[in-house]
This record gives structure tokens, C-alpha cells and sequence, in this order.
């Protein structure tokens, strides 16, 4: 079974979830604000993926951090960033059990799920 993380708010969240209802496939949905977020699953996430593409610099919350707290970034500063402000991270995360999948795009779930 698949997992989703994201938060249900989330528009992008809401349209991978419908997909994935529509296409009967299984999963667990993990909300960061209700199911929490660990270190070690960010640190998880960033073994294998870059974690570079898990930061959505494009977010309203990294709009909202401090200059200090955007400037230097590193893997370590990142995560951890992203640990107390979990919105940072880009959704949802589509973990398959074999590789991790950010964002949502139907054509994308269809060519790695069907």
C-alpha cells in the first residue's frame, strides 16, 4: 500500500487523493499537521530524493521566513527548517514503497502507478 503525505487542506493534496481514489488504488494518508513529522522521515526523504526538490521555495511559509533563514542553506538547515514548518515541503509525497513522487501531476501518477 501507498502512502500520501501532505496536509488535507492542501488543494494539490486534495486532487492526488482524488486520482488515487478514482483509480482504486490503496493508501495511507499521512497529514504533517495532524499525523506529525519526524526527523528521521525527512531524513528518510532526503536519502532518497534531493532534498532540494522536497523545499517549496514558492510557498507563502518560505515567503514568511527571515533572510537568515532562507540564506546558506544546507541539506542539515533545510530539514530542519522544514521540521518546525512543515507547509515548507512540497506536496503531496507519494511514497510507492520502491521511490518517492512530490507534487501531483495525473499523467505522472498514471505512468508510475498504472
Amino acid at each position: 500500500m501507498y502512502t500520501l503525505y501532505g496536509i488535507k487542506t492542501c488543494d494539490t493534496v486534495k486532487k492526488a487523493r482524488q486520482w488515487l481514489d478514482q483509480n482504486g488504488l490503496a493508501y495511507q494518508f499521512h497529514d504533517f499537521r495532524i499525523d506529525g513529522l519526524t526527523l528521521q522521515q525527512l531524513n528518510d526523504f532526503a536519502l532518497r530524493l534531493d532534498w532540494t526538490v522536497l523545499l517549496n521555495k514558492s510557498s507563502t511559509s518560505w515567503r514568511q521566513l527571515s533572510i537568515e533563514q532562507q540564506s546558506d542553506l544546507n541539506k542539515e538547515k533545510a530539514l530542519a527548517l522544514m521540521l518546525a514548518t512543515p507547509t515548507l515541503i512540497k506536496r503531496p509525497i507519494l511514497d510507492t514503497g520502491l521511490k518517492l513522487l512530490v507534487g501531483f501531476k495525473a499523467d505522472t501518477y498514471q505512468t508510475e502507478l498504472l
